[in-house]
């Protein structure tokens, strides 16, 4: 049986990380380091994007969207292998960050 290196690349965005963690790719590393762990007895960590908002002090707000922006978030994320909430934080970060750069 042969057994390829699991490696993980570098990105250039955090849009770019969630799609490749979203891609075939993405997922079947996922799967392989999580055998991998496992084998030895070990937990896998997700990924670092994730855990980076997550870690992230947060002020919970409401806000209202239209139903259709929310049923497409939940399949993007879904898709994405992400929550849908964490989808949307990532875009809104994403946007600001765009904004702020064009000053």
């Amino acid at each position: 049986m042969k057994t390829e290196k699991l490696e993980k690349p570098r990105f250039k965005s955090e849009s770019e990380e969630a799609d490749w963690w979203a891609s075939p790719a993405g997922r079947a590393y996922v799967k392989g380091k999580s055998a991998e762990l496992r084998g030895r007895g070990m937990k896998a960590a997700g990924s670092a994007l994730v855990a980076k908002l997550n870690k992230r002090k947060s002020v919970q707000i409401a806000i209202r969207l239209p139903e259709g922006d929310v049923e497409r978030a939940r399949e993007v994320a879904g898709r994405k292998g992400i929550g849908y909430q964490t989808l949307i934080k990532m875009l809104v970060r994403e946007g600001l960050e765009r904004e702020r750069r064009r000053g």
